[in-house]
């Protein structure tokens, strides 16, 4: 009888080929000269690439754990029996996937009685992925390079590294444009090399932060574990450690009391 390790592990080791194989998918419609889409009923686009995606991520995982529920961004959630949901973001970064701007990726995580135990983050277009499975590591991969060991930045403050967010209209909308202004203003320097992408650079310690100011669970659920894997932290704006707020703060560890001291009386 396999132990949850076991179980956890094989489910990790899906994870990672079933992402992998997946975004590779999307880059048949990536830079296509008249990709189509639509708007969902939340105003958010979607393509024929995250629906195909997400439909060959669903049936991979039925496929080899039909017990295992799953919830996924572009269609109803599956119910299971085992204790385990996958959770699905086939493309991360629509937007940017549209614009062929390279910067999207492919989200799987796995929970276990509701905790986070695995998060993969591919991106197809820049041949980079991460993986962690809770107690085992982050880890680290760009094209057919040997993995390796993911880890956070060891910078102590805000003001000698990289900041990130995702667009400015979560900010705008959520009345908060003033916290980020004065975060950018700590920083060294401020980017929005965003979605999935931006905690791949925290995690693999090229950026010290990234915040959104709203986040849906499938765009969360993947980030936990390999931000905290690597050795960093991954929380709300209060501080929390939870994927369940609507929102997100990854950091190296050091600089998350500076960033908190801003974001945790909104």
């Amino acid at each position: 009888m396999k132990s949850s390790t076991d179980e956890i592990s094989c489910r990790r080791q899906l994870a990672v080929e079933a992402a992998r194989t997946a975004g590779r998918e999307t880059l048949s419609f990536f830079r296509m000269a008249e990709l189509s889409f639509e708007y969902k009923s939340d105003h958010s686009p979607v393509t024929e690439a995250d629906r195909r995606a997400e439909t060959f991520l669903r049936q991979r995982i039925l496929d080899e754990f039909p017990g295992d529920g799953i919830l996924g961004e572009e269609f109803p959630e599956h119910p299971g029996s085992s204790g385990y949901r996958w959770i699905l973001d086939p493309i991360d970064g629509t937007k940017s996937f549209i614009s062929g701007v390279p910067l999207y990726g492919t989200l799987v995580a796995v929970e276990h009685d509701g905790q986070n135990v695995v998060g993969v983050i591919d991106i197809p277009a820049l041949d980079e992925h991460i993986y962690a499975e809770v107690g085992q590591g982050a880890w680290y991969a760009r094209g057919s390079d040997q993995v390796k060991r993911a880890r956070v930045a060891s910078t102590e403050h805000l003001r000698e590294g990289l900041l990130l967010t995702s667009e400015l209209d979560g900010w705008v909308g959520r009345g908060t444009i003033e916290q980020l202004n004065q975060l950018a203003q700590i920083a060294w320097f401020t980017r929005t090399w965003g979605d999935c992408y931006g905690y791949l650079l925290v995690a693999t310690g090229r950026a010290l932060a990234m915040i959104d100011p709203a986040m849906k669970l499938w765009d969360a659920a993947a980030l936990q574990p390999i931000v905290e894997e690597a050795g960093g932290t991954f929380t709300d704006w209060q501080g929390t450690p939870t994927v369940h707020s609507g929102e997100g703060i990854a950091t190296n560890g050091r600089v998350l009391d500076e960033i908190l001291a801003v974001t945790r009386d909104i």
